[in-house]
């Protein structure tokens, strides 16, 4: 067992790191002799515990020893309950002055309970050095209507014409966007924490009818972090935003435990978590069932991340599920910004079109380089593409046009991207049906690596030809190994297909 967060009130910890989001089998717990039942998750959250206190947790394996971890909570200086601001919790009720209240007046190290009731609200914003603890039944019940709503400006230019502010953010550009469900602009140590719920409500208002379009602002996410540090979420649900559930932008030391973030199959544009130009992220224990990317990591599209140069980077994705979503980990396509030093390990998905999954294109720019990724012991059922790296997505305005899709090379210039290094290692997919892996790169700057080692894929017998990746003349397949076109080097090493059709590599 190995301790990953601990505070005044809860804790995580790895129960056993040689599963996926559940454990090679189910154990037993004890809280100081306190029996908790049967768990079957790798990564557990604990809460309602005291501070300033001795406990120790003892795991016990069917048939095996009993293995204990202690710990000793954090101090705590003040608990401020927002019922006591006024807030009512009956969700008919506006509760938002209350509750901003509440968060403002918290003094440094101390916490903002919120106990079981459903607190209709509009946006709140953060501040440093707090706790929020969301207790089991307390819902932050989101308001439908946009005048609740302020508008975060996209882009302000500084009177000394030295500098810029950017606040709105919508698909990696600088634009007015609707405050969030949660918003953080520039706050550090801050812990939002318990078994509750945010419920943006998106399939109640107008965010999920014309979903692209511009109300006076673009849609909002239910928890934005601009330009923060040492944050940690653990245990919260995330249910039905607007848009991205979570969309941290600029922010350094970001670690997020057990959480749930859901959200209908066909809702639009829903991303569960979508770290932007972000740096040292840590998401450990987490379950995704959302109607698009489960995760995506970012760092801009063309004129932010050309001009701000900052890279997502030092991200830790382990222990999760990613359940029906269209991608389980993707990476791009917003990456002009690049993307390093990315290791996903130990996760378990189902029901995705696409598994693990690199996007990119031409015009993302020289920066827009995505190197040094590993995604590790992943466990896939009924996911039909496995593996996707694709440098010709054909998104944006142009993306269907001859400089995005055409497959003769084109001038090195300041628009090219690049695909470094990429490893799969131990991936075990069943129900696959496309192919186990497409790799499309750029004639004029192929990837670089991949590596695709220890894994095995089985795949439905027969089944329908499906398009592997989203860009123009891919066609149809089905039952086919992996098919690569414009790669410098392709190493695959105890690799395992069942039920293919042709070859296990296909070099076009």
């Amino acid at each position: 067992m190995k301790l990953l967060f601990i505070s005044p009130r809860s804790v995580t910890i790895l129960l056993d790191g040689e599963g996926d989001y559940y454990l090679p089998a189910p154990v037993s717990l004890r809280l100081n002799g306190e029996d908790l039942g049967a768990e079957e998750r790798s990564v557990i959250s604990l809460f309602d515990l005291v501070p300033d206190t001795d406990y120790t947790l003892e795991k016990v394996p069917d048939g095996a020893e009993p293995e204990a971890l202690s710990f000793h909570t954090e101090v705590e200086r003040f608990t401020l309950d927002v019922r006591r601001f006024g807030a009512t919790g009956n969700g008919r009720a506006d509760d938002t002055v209350s509750l901003q209240a509440a968060i403002l007046s918290c003094p440094a190290g101390g916490r903002v309970v919120f106990p079981a009731g459903t607190y209709l609200t509009g946006p709140l914003f953060l501040k440093s050095h707090i706790t929020l603890e969301l207790q089991r039944g307390a819902v932050l019940f989101m308001a439908t209507e946009q005048n609740h709503y302020p508008i975060l400006p996209g882009v302000t230019y500084s009177t000394d014409g030295e500098d810029d502010l950017l606040l709105g953010s919508q698909e990696g550009n600088p634009l007015d966007t609707f405050a969030s469900a949660l918003t953080g602009i520039g706050v550090e140590d801050v812990r939002i924490i318990g078994e509750g719920v945010i419920d943006g409500r998106a399939q109640e208002g107008i965010w999920w009818v014309n979903p692209k379009g511009k109300y006076r602002a673009y849609r909002g996410h239910l928890l934005f972090l601009k330009d923060c540090r040492n944050i940690t979420v653990q245990g919260i649900t995330f249910r039905n935003s607007p848009s991205w559930n979570i969309h941290p932008l600029f922010c350094q030391d970001l670690t997020f435990l057990n959480i749930t973030v859901e959200a209908p199959a066909d809702s639009p544009n829903t991303d569960g978590f979508n770290p932007q130009s972000c740096d040292q992220v840590r998401l450990y224990g987490a379950l995704f069932s959302v109607g698009d990317d489960c995760i995506a990591i970012k760092s801009g599209k063309i004129w932010q991340g050309r001009k701000y140069r900052v890279p997502c980077q030092n991200i830790e994705i382990a222990w999760c599920a990613m359940l029906e979503g269209h991608g389980g980990v993707t990476i791009g396509s917003e990456v002009s910004g690049g993307v390093h030093h990315v290791r996903v390990h130990h996760c378990w998905m189902r029901g995705n079109d696409r598994g693990l999954r690199i996007k990119n294109r031409r015009g993302r720019g020289l920066i827009a380089e995505v190197d040094d990724v590993r995604f590790e012991d992943i466990r896939m059922e009924d996911v039909k593409m496995p593996l996707v790296i694709n440098c010709m997505y054909f998104c944006d305005p142009d993306g269907h046009s001859a400089y995005v899709q055409s497959r003769e090379p084109q001038p090195l210039d300041e628009g090219t991207p690049t695909i470094g290094a990429i490893v799969f290692e131990r991936v075990k997919a069943t129900g696959c049906r496309a192919c186990a892996g497409y790799i499309l790169g750029l004639p004029e700057r192929p990837v670089q690596s991949v590596t695709v080692r220890d894994s095995v894929f089985d795949f439905v017998p027969d089944s329908v030809p499906l398009i592997p990746a989203m860009a123009e003349h891919v066609p149809a397949v089905h039952n086919q190994g992996i098919i690569a076109q414009f790669i410098d080097e392709l190493v695959v090493e105890n690799v395992d297909m069942n039920h293919i059709q042709g070859e296990m590599v296909q070099k076009l």
